[in-house]
C-alpha cells in the first residue's frame, strides 16, 4: 500500500482524519500547507467553479483538467479525484478512466455507490488505485432520486446503507464517505466498519473524519450554504469589500 494511504489507515480511531476539497492551486497548496490528511478534487465543482446546477454535468475533462492543477500543488497530503457521472458505467471504463486520473498525480479515485458498484471498485483496486467509496445520498443521483434528502430514515434505507458499506469494504475501498445520513445509523455505520468513515452532513463526530467542501468552510460562495455546513469565514465578504474599495478609489485622469 502507499505510505499516504497507510497513513490514513493508522488515523482510523486514534485522530480524527480531515478532508477539504480544492479545484486549483492556490487553494491546494494552502490546504496542503495547512496539514489537511486528504484532499479532494470532487465532482461538487460543477457547482463551485463552473455554476453548473448540480454534478450531473460533470465531465472527466473538467476532473483531468481541475485535478491536474490541484496534484501540481499538493506535496503531503493524499489526493483524491472524483470519477463523474458514467466515467464508470462498466469495470473496463471505471479502470480507463481511474487511469487517466492516476495519470495526471491524483493518489486515489472516488465514486459514488455500494452494492451496484462492488464489481466496479473491485476492478479498480485489482489494477492497483486507491479507491475512496461514498454511500448515503448520492449527489450525481439525485435526478432519480427526487432531490437531496437525508438518507436512513426508514428500515429498509437503513439496512440498503449497511448493504452498500459492506459492499465497498468487500470490494476493497480503502475508506468510505457517509454523506447525508441520519445520524445514529452513521455511527452504528462507523462502529461496523473495518474502513475509516468520512462523513459529511451525517452528524458530528460519528464518523472516523470529515470532509468539507472548502467554500462551505470559507464562505466563498453566499448564494448557497448546506444546512450542515460549518462557516468558520467570509472570505465572500471581503472580496466584495476590497472590490469596493478599489472602484471608490479609481480616479479619472486630470
Amino acid at each position: 500500500m502507499n505510505p499516504k494511504i497507510d497513513a490514513i489507515l493508522a488515523k482510523k480511531g486514534n485522530q480524527p482524519i480531515s478532508q477539504l476539497t480544492a479545484y486549483d492551486y492556490p487553494t491546494a497548496r494552502m490546504l496542503d500547507e495547512a496539514g489537511v490528511d486528504m484532499i479532494l478534487v470532487g465532482d461538487s465543482l460543477g457547482m463551485m467553479m463552473l455554476g453548473f446546477p448540480d454534478t450531473t454535468h460533470v465531465t472527466m475533462e473538467h476532473m483531468l483538467h481541475h485535478g491536474e492543477c490541484v496534484a501540481r500543488a499538493v506535496k503531503n497530503a493524499l489526493v483524491v479525484v472524483d470519477l463523474p457521472i458514467h466515467s464508470y458505467d462498466t469495470p473496463e471504463l471505471a479502470v480507463a478512466n481511474a487511469r487517466r486520473l492516476m495519470a495526471i498525480g491524483a493518489d486515489a479515485v472516488k465514486l459514488e455507490g455500494g452494492v451496484a458498484q462492488e464489481d466496479k471498485i473491485r476492478a479498480i483496486v485489482d489494477a492497483g488505485i486507491p479507491v475512496q467509496a461514498h454511500i448515503g445520498l448520492l449527489p450525481q443521483s439525485i435526478k432519480e432520486d427526487g432531490g437531496y434528502r437525508m438518507k436512513g430514515k426508514t428500515d429498509e434505507e437503513a439496512a440498503a446503507i449497511t448493504r452498500d458499506l459492506d459492499a465497498v469494504i468487500r470490494a476493497g475501498a480503502f475508506c468510505v464517505v457517509i454523506e447525508c445520513t441520519k445520524h445514529t445509523l452513521a455511527a452504528e455505520l462507523t462502529r461496523r466498519s473495518s474502513i475509516p468513515t468520512i462523513g459529511i452532513g451525517a452528524g458530528a463526530a460519528t464518523c472516523h473524519g470529515e470532509v468539507a467542501v472548502i467554500h462551505d468552510l470559507v464562505g466563498g460562495f453566499p448564494w448557497f450554504v448546506p444546512g450542515f455546513a460549518r462557516q468558520l469565514g467570509n472570505v465572500a465578504g471581503e472580496i466584495t469589500r476590497a472590490a469596493n474599495e478599489w472602484m471608490s478609489n479609481l480616479k479619472l485622469p486630470e
